[in-house]
């Protein structure tokens, strides 16, 4: 059995974009543009300190342009990951597509999909001289080169959750979906056709962990939630078999859910399982000094600028 999170090196810190600008509702005029511009660049240094793996990149993102995110991608110390989005005069890929990290032993693949629908139309500047692959044709062109080489798949997907549960339901061979966009807040994450999907909500109120435990090498996994829920009744069934006021007939019952119970225990035996947690980002958490500092200058230089607290 492993856990990937036995240890700091066993931990992945990812996220699957928007996290440069606010919401894209129009462009924004020329005395916003250098206040933006710097806020983009402490968020990327406040990433380097918080020790980021990869982020997928958002429609967001690009809220100043692909050549403004590829400048400034330089000052990453982490890559910025889009599997879909082409330069379109020379029709080749523009960031970097995929990465491959070593976590106690298993080989883990990372993409990510950016959707097409999210853009306002062909005349949305964010999608200036930016080609969008068909996100199901680039996923399974990302699968076949990845699982040669990898024990489990990783999508950053940018695609909304509607479109996260068809990718699921359609392609076969991403074992985690995180997801972004859309907000949606899920505690229990949903799994389809073996595939885990994981969001939760928007501007940076909570952060996630998920915890893999693995017994085995195949990469599929149930909600450790699940077994405990069975256990917890399994205790209930035990404690009414013993009452002194359970009639025959109840007991009969009882025997037949406590039986059917044990059948489901058995069957997860051995299995791969997760554990997610929810964690709220309070205001009251202690923050990174140096990520504080970087905040403090900010401000110092953009009064009444609005930006998030770095919870260590």
């Amino acid at each position: 059995m492993k856990d990937l999170h036995e240890s700091e090196k066993g931990i992945l810190i990812l996220d699957s974009g928007d996290l440069l600008f606010k919401k894209y509702l129009n462009p924004l005029s020329e005395n916003e543009l250098k206040g933006v511009r710097e806020k983009a660049h402490l968020i990327i240094e406040g990433f380097n300190l918080t020790g980021y793996d990869a982020i997928g990149i958002g429609d967001d993102d690009l809220t100043l342009g692909k050549e403004f995110l590829l400048e400034n991608l330089k000052k990453a110390n982490f890559p910025f990951l889009s599997s879909n989005l082409l330069d379109e005069g020379s029709g080749n890929i523009l960031f970097q597509s995929s990465l491959i990290k070593e976590i106690n032993g298993f080989r883990i693949g990372i993409f990510s999909l950016l959707s097409p629908d999210l853009f306002t139309g062909p005349s949305d500047p964010r999608r200036k001289g930016l080609i969008v692959r068909s996100p199901i044709e680039t996923a399974q062109a990302m699968i076949k080169e990845l699982k040669p080489k990898t024990d489990l798949i990783i999508l950053l997907s940018h695609l909304g959750y509607a479109k996260d549960i068809d990718l699921a339901q359609t392609v076969q061979g991403i074992n985690i979906i995180i997801g972004g966009h859309n907000g949606v807040h899920f505690v229990i994450p949903p799994v389809i056709k073996d595939t885990l999907i994981l969001q939760m909500a928007s501007r940076g109120m909570f952060g996630g962990r998920l915890t893999l435990i693995f017994y085995n090498n195949e990469p599929i996994f149930y909600n450790s939630a699940i077994k405990l829920s069975l256990e917890n009744n399994l205790n209930n069934f035990n404690q009414r078999l013993k009452a002194k006021d359970t009639t025959e007939a109840e007991k009969a019952q009882w025997r037949k859910a406590k039986e059917e119970t044990e059948r489901t225990l058995n069957q997860l035996h051995g299995k791969n399982n997760f554990i997610n947690h929810i964690i709220p980002l309070q205001e009251q958490m202690k923050e990174h000094p140096d990520i504080k500092r970087l905040v403090e200058n900010f401000k110092g230089q953009f009064p009444g600028a609005k930006t998030i607290s770095s919870p260590q």
